[in-house]
């Protein structure tokens, strides 16, 4: 071979091998940033679920209350009929 394409050679090796390790040390940072996500995304479903829960609780906690609180003005609205009665 010539020089000049021993020289292109080295050029063209030398960018390439310092491609390669480029590619590899950004896919190594990609994958860790893909496992972070991951874990993000399964504490926010967990905080959801949990939020979930607790929205639940009270929505079955709240119909009970809201009808004692409901059956507590009909017996206030009945005791002040029956004083204005009186």
């Amino acid at each position: 071979m010539n020089t000049a394409a021993d020289t292109l050679l080295i050029i063209v090796s030398t960018t390439l091998s310092i491609f390669l390790i480029v590619a590899i040390i950004v896919l190594i940072y990609f994958i860790k940033i893909l496992k972070q996500l991951r874990r993000i995304t399964t504490h926010a479903e967990s905080v959801a679920e949990s939020v979930e829960s607790a929205a639940n609780t009270f929505e079955k906690a709240a119909s009970p209350v809201a009808v004692l609180k409901i059956i507590g003005n009909i017996v206030d609205q009945a005791s002040k009929m029956r004083k204005r009665k009186d």
